[in-house]
């Protein structure tokens, strides 16, 4: 399990200018935009504008902070208000976003197709793996705080909840957790603010 603190992370801008993007994990680590199998980031987002084409790639878009935006997908338009609403999309379709009142942060997953598959979860209480998810991800479990500091407990392989085997972290808003397939993955979590859970996977999730 890996702490992954939201202060210190660099923010690159966009190429179009219409805000900037930190990245929170990437897999494999250290990749760049043509290696990455998958890859979670947060970004803001200031203006109107069109999305850079990202063929081979599926995206999940959820609002996490702000009015929300509209998207226009190849010319379809799709309102997402307010907050917590995850959206996937072809990255290779032509996308333009418009504010719906304001500035915006936005979750991005984005999964290389034929490489990686995901799924995104808003999660405010308990949160356990339920068997039609299928395998364990092979690649990884990512959790981000969204709502504010956030008390998450994890319990573990043999732990049930208030007994040894469950353990607690604090989390501030968007500091993140990153479980990789070589560590041992929970068996669930507990939170008392709402979180992303972003399992990610290396093969299709069940």
């Amino acid at each position: 399990m890996r702490i992954l603190r939201a202060a210190g992370r660099a923010a690159a801008p966009w190429s179009n200018g219409g805000g900037v993007t930190r990245e929170i994990a990437v897999h494999p680590p250290g990749a760049g935009w043509d290696g990455f199998a998958w890859r979670v980031s947060l970004a803001d987002v200031t203006r109107d504008g069109p999305y850079s084409p990202l063929p081979g790639v599926r995206r999940i878009l959820t609002v996490v902070d702000g009015a929300g935006l509209e998207l226009t997908v190849d010319g379809t338009p799709r309102l997402l208000p307010g907050r917590y609403r995850p959206f996937a999309f072809p990255g290779g379709a032509t996308t333009a976003s418009r504010l719906l009142d304001g500035p915006v942060v936005n979750l991005n997953v984005m999964l290389r197709e034929g490489r990686a598959e995901g799924a995104v979860e808003m999660v405010g209480g308990a949160w356990s793996p339920e068997p039609a998810d299928g395998p364990e991800p092979a690649d990884g479990l990512l959790v981000v705080a969204l709502d504010g500091a956030t008390r998450l407990a994890v319990r573990g392989k043999s732990g049930v909840p208030g007994e040894p085997g469950e353990s607690e972290v604090r989390l501030e808003r968007f500091d993140a957790v990153l479980w990789t397939g070589s560590e041992a993955l929970p068996d669930g979590l507990r939170t008392d603010r709402t979180v992303a859970v972003v399992r990610l996977s290396g093969r299709p999730l069940g």
